[in-house]
């Protein structure tokens, strides 16, 4: 199996291809660099390059006898993308239909997606499963959606296999691997919340304290990269075999509520970590927690680290990379 991965030097696109590598499978990446780095995947073939740019995927296809495309290059900040959705329509949507047509002048007509629970919108029930209603609640999760269905039509038309992997919160480090969280800006609790126990920030701001849950704050279910990871391994596997694909949700099935992250993250650093309270983010779901038992059972698979071992695992790379990669 050859794999192409999009969007491969990103925080969850540098885990999977080193996972990839340690199953064996010769990996290339398609990454522009304008949200990755570089440094997370030292010794792999980079290819920088836009996903939009159709020749460029075909080439890149045909030279490397690619056999599955997992993509991952996408905008995924929900606050931003309700403050310009024209970006994320325009890169989640139109530059991956350029990508597909890419594929399919190829010859390659197998994917894995790096889709979203913010597909759901405001869940009616938890765990959430594969079959409650999409209704997202903002363009990030609108553009995901849109792609799904892009991806049903070119099966039917074109005879694309694909599976869709429909993540919650991905969080945690490989610090033996250099690989670790590093957006600009920050967006994601739990490096915001480790930035601030560094000193690094002020206070951590809690958006929202007045949502429907037990202590007011937001409720998401963490996994951990690498078993993110993993199961993209096993997705690409399973496509490269034959399977037509499916729609997958990647969680724990357990909720943490922001306040509990904070709580386990005083007691992994000992460090008081500062906060305030602040306003909802626009788009915001009070709950998301996934019911992933079509995964574990499809999949052969079940997430591994526990949340107190996933903020350990990110404690441990920012400790040592208190700049991100610009400090490496």
């Amino acid at each position: 199996m050859r794999v192409l991965v999009t969007g491969g030097a990103g925080y969850i696109g540098s885990h999977i291809v080193h996972e990839l590598r340690r199953n064996g499978v010769h990996t290339v990446i398609l990454d522009d660099l304008s949200l990755g780095h570089a440094e997370s995947v030292e010794g792999f073939d980079l290819v920088r390059g836009d996903i939009g740019n159709r020749d460029l995927v075909r080439e890149t296809i045909i030279s490397q006898r690619i056999d599955v495309l997992i993509h991952m290059a996408a905008r995924s900040q929900v606050g931003e993308s309700v403050r310009d959705p024209g970006v994320y329509y325009d890169h989640n949507v139109r530059r991956s239909l350029e990508l597909l047509e890419g594929m399919r002048e190829a010859g390659c007509k197998r994917m894995v997606f790096s889709s979203s629970a913010a597909v759901y919108g405001e869940p009616k029930t938890v765990p959430i499963l594969e079959e409650h209603p999409a209704l997202p609640t903002n363009p990030y999760g609108a553009t995901k959606l849109c792609f799904e269905e892009a991806l049903g039509w070119y099966r039917q038309a074109y005879g694309f296999g694909f599976i869709s992997l429909r993540y919650f919160n991905a969080a945690g480090a490989v610090p033996e691997d250099r690989l670790g969280e590093d957006h600009d800006p920050e967006t994601h609790l739990i490096p915001l919340v480790l930035q601030t126990a560094l000193g690094r920030r002020e206070r951590l701001v809690i958006h929202g304290t007045d949502y429907p849950t037990p202590d007011g704050s937001c409720i998401r279910d963490y996994i951990h990269v690498v078993d993110l990871a993993r199961a993209h391994v096993q997705a690409a596997k399973r496509l490269s075999a034959g399977s037509p694909g499916a729609i997958y949700n990647l969680g724990t099935g357990t909720g943490t509520s922001v306040k509990e992250v904070i709580a386990v993250a005083r007691t992994v650093t000992g460090r008081e970590i500062p906060t305030q309270e602040g306003p909802r983010r626009a788009g915001d779901p009070a709950v998301l927690v996934a019911a992933s038992s079509r995964t574990q059972a499809g999949f052969d698979w079940t997430p591994r680290i526990p949340l107190r071992k996933i903020i350990e695992s990110a404690w441990d790379w920012h400790s040592r990379n208190p700049d991100g990669y610009g400090g490496l």
